[in-house]
C-alpha cells in the first residue's frame, strides 16, 4: 500500500497534510504520533470512512478510491477497532459472520471456514462461546477473525495492547508473526513505544498532522522515538517520594456484590472486598479485566447496588448514597469506558465539562446552570490540559480518543476532589499526554488526594501505587510492593500464577506465599510458577448498572 500527499480538512482544522506512506508486503508497519496528530483520521481513510480532499492510495499498485469499508473490505483492508465492535449476547460465529452472510453462509460451512482461520493462525477461537463470555484478549482476537474471515490481506489495528496485560501482548505479537509469515500486512498504531520496536519492522512518525520521518526499529531507541513524536523525552510514571499520611479517606469494608447465573445459581462477583485509601495515598488495582475491578468502581460509585458491606468517605457513610451526593462529598471518576460513561460525544465541549458537576461551582451559582461560567472554565481545562480542539463548541465526537481522554482528566480534576477513581486513566494517549496526567497526578497526591487507580499499563500501576493489590475472580487475593514487584511478576499473579514478591491474602493462619494468588472458591487451581498460565474466565457478570444513577 501507498499513500501520496494525503490530506484531509476540516472547518478550522487540517487534520492530515500531505501525508506520504509506504507500506510492504509482509511487514508489520508501526504508525505513531501524539494525540490528534492525524492517525486516526488517516485510518478512517484508508478504510473508506473518511474520503481524503487530496492525495492518493495505491494497493498492490493499482489506484484506489473507496465510497465506503465495504470498498476497501473488497480490496482486502480490514480494520480492528480499539473499541470493540461485538455483540456481546451473540455467539463467536455469529458476530463473525454478522454482514458477511453471503460468504459461506451462517451453518456448518461457516463454522469451518472459522475454525480453520483459526488454527491457520493459532488464534484459538471457539465458534460457539458466547462472547460476554470472553475476556478482553479473546475478544481481540475474534475482531482480527472478523476481518481475516472477509478476505482481508492488509489489518490495520488501532492500538491493541492497550487493554492487554504483558502475557497477552506476547500471545497477540506471536499472531501477528503467524499473519507476517503468511504474507499478511499489518498496520499498527500504538502509543507504547516499546512494543512498536519490538514487533515493527518500519515505523512511521506522524506530527501535526503530516509525516516526520521514517525509522528503522533497529536502530531507533524509545527515547529517540518520543523525541521524533513530542519533541520530549519518553517520560516515567515513577513517584519516589511518599505523600502517605494516617488519615483513612476511603474505607471499604466486606463489600459483597452478587449475580444469578443463567441456571439461576447465585455467584459472588465481589467476595468481601475490604481495603483502606489513606490521604496522599495511590492504591493500584491489578486484575485482567473480568475479574471484578468494574463492579468495584461501579459500586464505590454507587451505579451498582452492594449485597453487603460498607463504604466509608472521609469518614461519612456513603455505602447507599446517591451518586450525585458521592459526587458533591468529593469523589473525582474517570471511567473506563469514555465513550459510554464519561461523554456525550454529540454535546460541545462546555457541556462535556459541566457532566458529573452540574450543582457545583463554576458550572452553577446559585441554583442555576452558568453556561458562560462553564465556557470560561472549559477553555481553562483545553488550555492546562493541552486539548487539541479548535474550539469548546466543537462535539466531544470531533477530538481524538487521547483528546477526549485529557477533557474527562482535566474536568475531574478541576474539583479538588478528595478521592479519584481512575479507570485506565492514561489509555489511548500519547506519551506528551501521559506525562502530564501522571504529573496531575502526583500533584494532587502531594497535596492530599486519594487515588484508587485501575490499569492495564502496569508500568503505570507500578510507577504510581503506592500499595498494589492483586484481583482475581472477585476477590483481592495478594499484596504487592511495587518497589520490588516487575511487570512481568505482576502480570502472572493477574493470571491466578504465585511470584516471591506478592504477600497473599488468605485466610486467617495463612502462612506464606502459596496462597499468594488463591482463586475465589470454585476456580481453577493457581499455577506453582511465574511462567504464563492460561487467563482466568472472567468473574460472572453482575445485573447492568442502574441508569438512573448514571
Amino acid at each position: 500500500m501507498e499513500l501520496h500527499g494525503i490530506t484531509k480538512r476540516f472547518p478550522g482544522v487540517v487534520a492530515n497534510s500531505d501525508i506520504h506512506i509506504t507500506v510492504h508486503k509482509g511487514t508489520v508497519h508501526a504508525l505513531c504520533g501524539e494525540n490528534g496528530a492525524g492517525k486516526s483520521t488517516l485510518m478512517k481513510i484508508l478504510y473508506g470512512m473518511q474520503k481524503p480532499d487530496e492525495g492518493t492510495i495505491t494497493v498492490d499498485g493499482v489506484q484506489a478510491a473507496f465510497a465506503g469499508p465495504a470498498d476497501a473490505i473488497a480490496r482486502g483492508i480490514g480494520m480492528v477497532h480499539q473499541h470493540f465492535m461485538l455483540a456481546d449476547n451473540f455467539t463467536v460465529l455469529e458476530n463473525v459472520v454478522l454482514g458477511a452472510e453471503n460468504l459461506y453462509g451462517i451453518g456448518s460451512k461457516a463454522r469451518k471456514k472459522i475454525v480453520e482461520i483459526s488454527e491457520a493462525y493459532g488464534l484459538g477461537v471457539r465458534p460457539d462461546v458466547l462472547v460476554e463470555d470472553l475476556g478482553v484478549a479473546d475478544r481481540q482476537r475474534v475482531e482480527i477473525l472478523k476481518v481475516l474471515y472477509r478476505g482481508a490481506r492488509i489489518l490495520i489495528l488501532d492500538e491493541p495492547t492497550a487493554v492487554l496485560v504483558p502475557q497477552e501482548v506476547d500471545a497477540l505479537f506471536e499472531n501477528l508473526r503467524e499473519l507476517k509469515a503468511e504474507g499478511l500486512t499489518v498496520i499498527f498504531i500504538s502509543h507504547k513505544l516499546g512494543e512498536v520496536l519490538s514487533v515493527a519492522d518500519e515505523i512511521t512518525v506522524i506530527r501535526r498532522g503530516t509525516t516526520v520521518g521514517t525509522a528503522d526499529p533497529a536502530a531507533t531507541t524509545s527515547k529517540q522515538l518520543a523525541e521524533l513524536m513530542v519533541g520530549s523525552e519518553l517520560p516515567s510514571p515513577e513517584t519516589r517520594d511518599s505523600t502517605v499520611t494516617d488519615r483513612p479517606m476511603l474505607d471499604v469494608a466486606g463489600l459483597r456484590l452478587t449475580a444469578t447465573d443463567p441456571d439461576g445459581a447465585i455467584r459472588d462477583v465481589l467476595d468481601d472486598i475490604t481495603f483502606t485509601i489513606h490521604q496522599g495515598e495511590v492504591l493500584g488495582i491489578a486484575g485482567v479485566e473480568g475479574n471484578g475491578q468494574t463492579e468495584l468502581i461501579e459500586a464505590l460509585m454507587g451505579l451498582r447496588d452492594p449485597d453487603g458491606g460498607a463504604i466509608t468517605l472521609d469518614g461519612a457513610d456513603i455505602s447507599h448514597a446517591p451518586t450525585r451526593k458521592r459526587r458533591e462529598r468529593g469523589i473525582g471518576y474517570v471511567p473506563e469506558d469514555r465513550h459510554r460513561h464519561g461523554l456525550l460525544l454529540e454535546a460541545p465541549l462546555w457541556e462535556n465539562r459541566i457532566l458529573g458537576h452540574v450543582t457545583e461551582r463554576p458550572n452553577s451559582r446559585g441554583g442555576l446552570l452558568s453556561p458562560r461560567a462553564a465556557r470560561e472554565d472549559t477553555t481553562r481545562i483545553v488550555r492546562e490540559y493541552d486539548v487539541r480542539t479548535p474550539g469548546i463548541e466543537v462535539t466531544a465526537a470531533s477530538l481524538s480518543g487521547g483528546n477526549q481522554q485529557k477533557l474527562i482528566v482535566g474536568r475531574e480534576m478541576s474539583h479538588a476532589p478528595k478521592l479519584l477513581i481512575a479507570a485506565h486513566p492514561t489509555r489511548g494517549v500519547d506519551v506528551g499526554a501521559q506525562a502530564q496526567i501522571w504529573d496531575q497526578i502526583r500533584e494532587a497526591r502531594r497535596e492530599g488526594l486519594a487515588v484508587l487507580l485501575v490499569s492495564a499499563d502496569l508500568d503505570e500501576l507500578i510507577g504510581l501505587s503506592d500499595t498494589l493489590r492483586v484481583m482475581y475472580r472477585g476477590r483481592l487475593v495478594a499484596d504487592a510492593d511495587p518497589a520490588t514487584i516487575t511487570p512481568e511478576e505482576l502480570g502472572s499473579a493477574m493470571t491466578g500464577a504465585a511470584t516471591g514478591h506478592l504477600e497473599a491474602h488468605g485466610t486467617e493462619g495463612s502462612d506464606g506465599a502459596d496462597d499468594a494468588a488463591a482463586p475465589a472458591p470454585g476456580a481453577p487451581e493457581a499455577a506453582e510458577t511465574t511462567e504464563t498460565t492460561e487467563v482466568p474466565e472472567p468473574a460472572p457478570k453482575a445485573a447492568p448498572p442502574k441508569d438512573d444513577a448514571r
